[in-house]
């Protein structure tokens, strides 16, 4: 592993482990958010280990779909889903409607975390 991959890893790793302690807090918003980023930047350093470049997007959709091999082929739309709760859960004044229910509930933050887990067990 290069020392870029392992760079990427550490800041994935540290988005796991703010999840992880938002969730004990009940921060549902923060749950998600560092999910998401945990998933992005594991799929960055995925790619970086098959030597391709990252694009500078947070788009999950897109970072996967970069994947060859991709091994989250069986997890792909669940990773994808992670999109949902980027803008959102950033953003006071995200657009309205972004999460049809507005702000994440504990159901939506154990979701992103259990797929974060996944991915980055990858």
């Amino acid at each position: 592993m290069s020392a870029e991959h392992e760079r990427w890893l550490t800041f994935a790793r540290e988005d796991l482990r703010m999840a992880e302690l938002a969730m004990i807090e009940a921060l549902h918003n923060q749950v998600c958010f560092h999910a998401q980023q945990c998933a992005e930047k594991t799929i960055k350093a995925l790619l970086i280990a098959q030597d391709q470049l990252p694009p500078r997007t947070h788009r999950l959709g897109d970072l996967v779909n970069l994947l060859d091999p991709n091994p989250l082929t069986a997890i792909a739309l669940d990773v994808q889903l992670l999109d949902r709760f980027y803008i959102p859960t950033r953003y006071p004044d995200a657009l309205p409607g972004s999460l049809p229910e507005g702000l994440p509930e504990a159901s939506d933050a154990q979701e992103a975390l259990a797929v974060a887990r996944q991915v980055f067990e990858w």
